[in-house]
């Protein structure tokens, strides 16, 4: 039972990915974006609890690949669409905003037939998971933000993932994974709360807090974990 736990976590990122899809189209962005935090919680634990339970494989790692593509590569695309691109034509926005998941899927691939040694090093290209998460950030203040400069992160974050700029993997540095992203819309969601007084607040706010502290739980949970190679689950 317990080898089946990481790809359980795993799969939530994808379902996580696919209902805040749902959420884009029927115009919440709120509920859609905490989705999307949510998966990249999830992502966070799936593979420190698979090297904790001593159940790493390689299906974890394709697995991980196929759900990255949908919560960071399709969902932020199409809550772009229906946030910044939204003033256009309804096919043009899908249109301008799907170069994102493509180069998203093409930086995975590369990375699935990356050497381990070379990946622990650093990688090549920004994760895909970073990258999903800034455009989701952004979406948060799309009233703010003006147009141009979202245009020029968007694809600056595309072609960033499949560049072969070197950046330091950091896996071995004992940092909560994404924390710092995770945390700003952490305080974020606590704006929200804030501002609603406990009225209408997005009911993935108490989902997102409750992972949140699994997440800080795992990740500093004291326990050794086995010698088992140090790949990571997908990016």
């Amino acid at each position: 039972m317990k080898k089946h736990i990481p790809n359980l976590l795993t799969l939530g990122n994808l379902y996580c990915g696919f209902f805040s899809i749902g959420y884009i189209i029927d115009g919440d962005s709120k509920n859609a974006t905490i989705l999307i935090f949510i998966a990249i919680m999830l992502d966070a634990v799936d593979g420190r609890v698979a090297r904790i339970l001593g159940v790493t494989n390689e299906m974890g790692k394709e697995l991980d690949s196929l759900a990255d593509v949908v919560s960071f590569g399709v969902a932020p695309a199409f809550l772009a669409a229906h946030t910044f691109f939204a003033d256009f034509h309804y096919i043009y926005g899908v249109a301008m905003s799907g170069i994102f998941p493509v180069f998203g899927a093409y930086r995975l691939a590369r990375f699935n037939v990356t050497a381990q040694e070379e990946s622990m090093k650093h990688f090549t290209g920004i994760p895909i998971t970073l990258a999903g998460a800034i455009v989701t950030f952004l979406v948060l203040f799309v009233k703010v933000i003006p147009l141009g400069v979202f245009i020029i992160a968007f694809y600056g974050l595309a072609v960033l993932m499949v560049s072969t700029i070197k950046i330091p993997s950091f896996k071995n540095i004992k940092l909560p994974k994404n924390g710092v992203i995770v945390t700003l819309f952490l305080f974020y969601m606590f704006y929200l709360l804030a501002k609603a007084r406990f009225e209408k607040v997005p009911v993935f706010f108490y989902v997102a807090l409750a992972i949140y502290i699994l997440f800080i739980i795992i990740r500093f949970i004291r326990v050794k974990e086995p010698k088992l190679p140090r790949w990571k689950r997908g990016r």
